[in-house]
């Protein structure tokens, strides 16, 4: 399992390295190439959330008595994801001094302040989506839990109705041993009383 971890890591670091350096060239561009560039980073980020979940089932998958150096490992990984977060978002809304210009024109005083707005409110709009997709990932795995836990309970109740029916086959059994248990002692009994009556004829 340590070492499925350890080739995670590895992909994990490859990925971070990539999207580190593509996340310092964004606010350089613009237009087609700012927007393709964004679009991805964001899938590679995908790629890397995916990455985190497989490293949390295989820390899980490792015994007790080794989990907690991986347990230490996972969680710098994703204090390292959430930095990556804040640091693409940023650069998603910001725009290098070229590119500012570029865009501003001769109508830098107004334009800039109306060009802070719309980072502002963007940012805030980026912020937004981003809890909602936290909060869609949190329902879907409340929701695989609630799957999961479903299908325990039904294994359970087989497990229980199959148990009442063996101790009802043995409490059938029982009744049958009792029965035939009576039938055998009336059958001694009639016997030991015949026994009785032909020894007392003899002695007459």
């Amino acid at each position: 399992m340590s070492s499925d971890f350890e080739a995670y890591e590895q992909d994990f670091g490859t990925l971070t390295a990539e999207i580190t350096n593509k996340i310092g060239r964004i606010p350089k561009l613009g237009g087609k190439e700012k927007t393709q560039l964004v679009l991805n980073v964001d899938k590679q980020l995908e790629e890397v959330r995916e990455l985190m979940e497989q490293m949390d089932l295989e820390v899980r998958e490792i015994p007790i008595q080794s989990r907690g150096m991986y347990q230490s490992r996972l969680k710098s990984y994703k204090g390292e994801m959430e930095k990556l977060e804040k640091d693409f978002k940023r650069s998603r809304i910001a725009y290098s001094d070229d590119v500012r210009n570029e865009l501003l024109g001769e109508d830098a005083g107004s334009s800039e302040s109306q060009l802070m707005k719309l980072s502002e409110e963007r940012a805030h709009l980026l912020d937004n989506t981003e809890k909602l997709e936290r909060s869609s990932r949190r329902l879907e795995a409340g929701y695989q839990i609630a799957v999961e836990t479903e299908q325990v309970g039904q294994e359970i109740l087989a497990n229980l109705h199959s148990d009442r029916e063996k101790i009802q086959r043995s409490r059938d059994r029982l009744r049958e041993t009792d029965a035939n248990l009576g039938k055998s002692s009336r059958i001694l009994t009639g016997m030991l009383r015949s026994m009785s009556m032909c020894s007392k004829t003899v002695v007459l």
